[in-house]
């Protein structure tokens, strides 16, 4: 039953289609929109619209960007010979703000999940195959740890090594602040598998 009107009911209608807010998220979203001021409301749409015309992909990683090449790709001071593979553009920006990684990165854009009919080909694993001369010294797969990321690493992995490029993967393990009894066999089998000299 329509109880706000055809505005606000069609407004918490589009914002319920976003991934991660149900129906009353959608709907207190809705009337804090509402109750915005009529300029604030604009530059909020104005943002959407400039976001979802401006940004594409860079031609060389694959990351969303307005500019292209990105400005991790175009920067003369990274070590375009380490290129990290992530999932994910979110993935890219958790490495940027621990300000350890020097190199470049390339995003996929999702994972081979034969279970959902993802595929190598519905992921951007040829354009990192393109990527590969003889300036790529490794390739360090960052994809996530779970049954498709480890999947892809492997699949990329098997692409990879015959291009005689060193192929890594991320570490992976206990978490910092973490107690051992709560860690399942899986994560602290790679944690003793993962262990270095101190």
């Amino acid at each position: 039953m329509n109880y706000y009107g055809n505005p606000i009911t069609r407004l918490i209608e589009q914002l319920a289609g976003l991934p991660g807010i149900g129906g009353k998220s959608a709907q207190r979203l809705a009337f804090h929109i509402i109750h915005m001021p009529e300029e604030k409301v604009a530059a909020l749409a104005g943002a959407i619209l400039e976001a979802k015309q401006q940004v594409h992909y860079c031609s060389v990683c694959c990351n969303l960007t307005d500019e292209d090449p990105c400005p991790v790709c175009a920067n003369p001071n990274r070590d375009h010979g380490t290129i990290m593979v992530v999932e994910d553009p979110r993935d890219m920006a958790a490495y940027e703000r621990t300000r350890e990684f020097h190199g470049v990165y390339h995003v996929l854009h999702g994972a081979i999940s034969p279970m959902t009919g993802v595929g190598p080909n519905d992921i951007r694993i040829a354009e990192l195959v393109k990527r590969m001369d003889e300036n790529v010294k490794e390739v360090i797969l960052a994809t996530n740890p779970n049954v498709e990321g480890e999947a892809t690493a492997m699949y990329i992995s098997r692409l990879l090594k015959p291009m005689g490029v060193k192929v890594t993967r991320i570490a992976n393990g206990v978490p910092v602040g973490g107690d051992l009894e709560y860690v399942d066999e899986v994560t602290l089998s790679r944690a003793l598998e993962g262990r270095r000299e101190l």
